[in-house]
């Protein structure tokens, strides 16, 4: 069977018999601030070159075409550019995935080394940029974007909805806009997740067990509501040739899923199962080599001492992608990033 149709053996069972896309920490460290993640309060590690060189051999043999670097901050890597040229070099597209912090000072290295880039864009205002993030940045930021964005490079913004920044949603979409984005996308704020993030929160409506005395959840109130789906109307409204040339990645429909998952964290409805497939087409590789099936769930062993080949299919790992499939796994029920490839788009991606 070419590589091209392995993919799709996937679809129907729980053994990997390729890997169309890895996410790769390759530092664990991060220049933001950010009141939803308390990963820049651990020290710093960096994955280490001969890590890199085992996932760049397996690119080939696993049949791996897309490869999102991250961290962290993955730009905080001092060798970032080499690592996304070795990828290249085995054959895989690289996306960067970026805070932007470095990008208007490394904006050619970007350049010269990688496919694709997505940027956290969670403010329309210097102000709720730097309440959010916790760095005052947002100026330059858009500067670095729009020098690449001129040079060629697709960039996708990608937004977290939360209290503070959902009534900028169209001054960030006007934003992204003005510096030459390809795509603009939204997801909701996780405020239940602890394998993602830790525990943060301390409203009664995240999942059990979360500690007092931690930030205010950052989730849409009840109030907050029927503001929020004004707004949601007025995009539809007012970016309607946006929506039509696929500068917004998500329909009127999928945003208004972000209504229906706030309203789902209010006790207003019950959740919407998400359409994910991530484990069976994607692993996510942290910068000591353990691997998790996605961001939101537990990991599944370590490539230290085997291939990534054999951890993927190890017993651990074929467990977790039956019980996610079987619907055994609670973090799935509020997932905020499902990921889904039909047939059609792996073959197509092929």
């Amino acid at each position: 069977m070419t590589m091209k149709l392995r993919p799709l053996l996937n679809l129907v069972s729980d053994r990997l018999r390729a890997l169309p896309l890895i996410v790769v920490y390759i530092t664990d460290g991060c220049n933001s601030r950010c009141v939803t993640c308390d990963i820049w309060r651990l020290p710093r590690r960096n994955m280490d070159m001969a890590l890199v060189e085992q996932l760049a051999a397996e690119c080939a043999p696993l049949g791996i075409r897309q490869v999102v670097l991250s961290g962290g901050e993955a730009m905080q890597h001092p060798r970032w550019p080499e690592i996304a040229q070795k990828f290249r070099a085995a054959g895989a597209q690289v996306m960067l995935l970026t805070n932007g912090l470095m990008l208007k000072k490394q904006a050619q290295q970007v350049i010269d080394s990688v496919d694709a880039l997505t940027v956290s864009l969670d403010g329309g205002t210097p102000a709720t940029y730097h309440a959010i993030r916790g760095v005052d940045a947002l100026p330059p930021i858009l500067d670095g974007m729009a020098v690449i964005a001129r040079a060629g490079i697709p960039i996708t913004t990608r937004t977290t909805v939360q209290r503070q920044n959902f009534r900028e949603l169209p001054a960030i979409i006007d934003a992204a806009k003005a510096a030459g984005v390809r795509k603009v996308s939204f997801l909701g704020v996780d405020v239940s997740n602890h394998e993602a993030f830790g525990p943060r929160f301390d409203q009664a409506d995240t999942l059990p067990l979360l500690p007092i005395h931690q930030p205010p959840s950052p989730a849409l109130t009840t109030d907050d509501l029927p503001e929020f789906a004004a707004i949601l109307d007025r995009i539809e409204r007012e970016y309607a040739a946006d929506f039509a040339s696929g500068l917004m990645s998500e329909s009127p429909a999928k945003l208004r899923r972000l209504y229906a998952y706030f309203a789902a964290l209010n006790q207003q409805a019950p959740f919407a199962p998400p359409r994910c497939n991530a484990p069976h087409i994607s692993t996510v590789i942290e910068v000591d080599g353990t691997l998790r099936p996605c961001f939101f769930l537990p990991t599944v062993g370590k490539i230290r001492d085997t291939s990534l080949g054999a951890a993927l299919n190890a017993p651990a790992a074929l467990d977790m992608r039956r019980q996610y499939r079987t619907g055994e796994r609670a973090e799935c029920e509020r997932c905020v990033c499902p990921l889904y490839r039909g047939a059609r788009s792996l073959l197509r991606e092929g």
